[in-house]
């Protein structure tokens, strides 16, 4: 198992880097897609996130999704809204997939993704039991 320091990650740099690497991954994709104006677009919105995470130190709660404010309480927020966040992800799908079945289709890929969910949980919880 590799295991690697939350040096980085909870530093104020990470979320704003990780930001603008992830506007790169959208201004190539986009450009390859035939799109360059929505990838420099796309560039420009991911860059100004990061800029509000890096410039925003004051916030608690911006230092607490940046990393480097977390404490116990707010990695309980994180976890209840990160558990909050799935069960409407999976509502969405369900509801999404449904919608397919019932107009004819195949309900893909709604239900590869509900699929990859699913088995995703079973062996979460499989794991996290054995392990703790």
């Amino acid at each position: 198992m590799i295991r690697h320091s939350p040096a980085f990650t909870r530093s104020k740099w990470f979320l704003p880097l990780f930001s603008v690497s992830m506007g790169a991954v959208l201004l190539a994709a986009s450009w390859l897609g035939g799109q360059p104006l929505a990838g420099l677009a796309s560039l420009g919105v991911m860059t100004a996130f990061g800029l509000v995470f890096l410039l925003g130190g004051r916030s608690e709660t911006i230092r607490g999704l940046r990393g480097d404010g977390r404490d116990e309480r707010f990695a309980q927020i994180d976890l209840k809204a990160t558990a909050f966040t799935g069960l409407v992800l999976l509502v969405a799908l369900i509801v999404a997939w449904v919608v397919q079945i019932a107009q004819g289709h195949d309900g893909n890929p709604y239900g590869l993704l509900l699929a990859l969910s699913g088995i995703t949980y079973l062996a979460s919880v499989v794991i996290l039991r054995w392990r703790g």
